[in-house]
């Protein structure tokens, strides 16, 4: 279980990830021990983040490397709040792309755009990254940002 602080609880802080549709911002380190960051689609469920990538994708190699990583979800847009942490990663193969279908559906609504199917054709080969927080720490400045008006995040 992921040691959470901050300025929500634990139910607020599951509210924000399940209803935000921004991908999670995940930093990692590459071989020679610099950072890389990467954006990834994510569903939070059952206390870790799953996302999938594509098999060669750079990330899956450093994750090889180092499963360590540290992530953040947060708005683009006034007022900005959002979700910031570490963990740990383990990736397995996404055979049947069901993670990856769970994730367009989520970020896309479905699977009827041109996006979509490149994304799920057969010659494309994916991996689940799961990663499982060790610590969560949420913010919100909603308060001290009350009078700007906040697009979509």
């Amino acid at each position: 279980m992921a040691k959470i602080t901050g300025a929500w609880t634990e139910r607020q802080l599951e509210a924000f990830l399940d209803e935000s549709r921004i991908p999670i911002r995940l930093s990692t380190q590459r071989g020679d021990g610099s950072m890389w960051m990467v954006a990834l689609w994510y569903q939070y469920r059952d206390g870790s983040f799953e996302c999938a990538t594509w098999a060669n994708a750079d990330v899956v190699r450093f994750l090889r490397s180092d499963a360590e990583v540290a992530f953040e979800i947060s708005t683009n847009h006034p007022p900005y709040r959002g979700v910031r942490g570490n963990g740990t990663a383990a990736m397995s193969p996404d055979r049947n792309k069901e993670t990856l279908r769970a994730l367009i559906e989520r970020y896309l609504g479905g699977t009827d755009s041109s996006l979509a199917e490149w994304l799920l054709r057969d010659a494309r080969d994916e991996i689940r990254i799961r990663i499982q927080p060790n610590e969560m720490y949420s913010w919100d400045y909603t308060d001290r940002m009350r009078d700007l008006s906040s697009p979509t995040a």
